[in-house]
């Protein structure tokens, strides 16, 4: 089921997704934002992710549920491949969440199945048909001039388009992601990275 948003509306919700991790990390951490469409912050939550494990997408709806709101009206991930090859299930997460799920990424990229091979010699089929899951990337032109890729579920890609753009205030990262990243980063720096 696609939503329709009312993506002028200034009461409209994000939460903005992101991690920070070093390889070295039994775990990521998950900044998560919740934001409005005036970009006024209304709501934060921390979580983790395994580093090379595969709960990406537990993960995440952890956090989503763990705010107990029914006003979010969709989810916008910094990437869909986190902690180190942990794939998030876009589709099940939009349909787990009942919201609809945007997945950025910012580079053009050849993909990352020799990557998985070479650092999951066991296993590696397993995360090879969960990105293959994801299906293809989406190039699109924001506003700004900046290109990005987008990955999206429960949502028309034109509303999902016009949603980054809102949330867009200049280059190419919207600010609940923008914000979640900087929220992820101080608390891994502050050594909160051993969650879980």
């Amino acid at each position: 089921m696609t939503a329709r948003l009312h993506i002028n509306k200034v009461g409209i919700r994000v939460l903005g997704v992101a991690e920070s991790f070093s390889k070295s990390d039994k775990k990521s951490v998950l900044g998560c934002v919740v934001m409005r469409g005036d970009l006024v912050i209304d709501g934060i939550v921390i979580g983790s992710a395994t580093v090379g494990g595969d709960d990406a997408t537990e993960a995440v709806l952890r956090a989503f549920k763990s705010l107990s709101r029914n006003d979010i009206n969709a989810i916008m991930l910094s990437g869909c491949v986190l902690s180190m090859y942990n794939i998030v299930d876009v589709d099940g997460l939009a349909k787990r969440s009942r919201v609809p799920v945007v997945c950025l990424t910012y580079r053009e990229t050849s993909g990352i199945e020799s990557a998985i091979r070479h650092h999951f010699p066991v296993g590696a089929e397993r995360k090879l048909a969960a990105y293959r899951s994801l299906g293809e990337r989406k190039r699109v032109r924001l506003s700004s001039g900046k290109s990005i890729y987008i990955r999206v579920s429960g949502i028309a890609e034109p509303d999902a388009i016009a949603l980054v753009d809102k949330f867009t205030m200049q280059g190419s990262l919207p600010e609940p992601v923008r914000v979640a990243k900087l929220l992820a980063r101080a608390v891994r720096a502050a050594g909160s990275s051993r969650l879980g």
